[in-house]
């Protein structure tokens, strides 16, 4: 998967397929280093009312709509 196909706005257009007249907005964000949390919520508006969703981003850089697992402690031979 290239670096385009993972961008947030990419999965934004791909899940929201937001009008461009209305457009998106975020209305959340964190972005915790130390614990390596970073997650965005991304709002726009359709017919029926205001839609929105989460995307978190992952090690890889990828965003995704789950969150990622939690780091386990892990062991390999050389």
């Amino acid at each position: 998967m290239s670096g385009t196909e993972r961008s947030l706005r990419v999965m934004v257009e791909h899940w929201l397929a937001p009008d461009p007249a209305k457009g998106v907005r975020i209305t959340e964000f964190r972005n915790r280093r130390s614990r390596r949390e970073c997650y965005v919520c991304v709002e726009t508006m359709r017919a029926a009312g205001p839609i929105s969703l989460f995307f978190f981003r992952h090690q890889d850089g990828a965003w995704r709509l789950f969150p990622p697992g939690p780091e386990r402690p892990a062991m390999r031979t050389a």
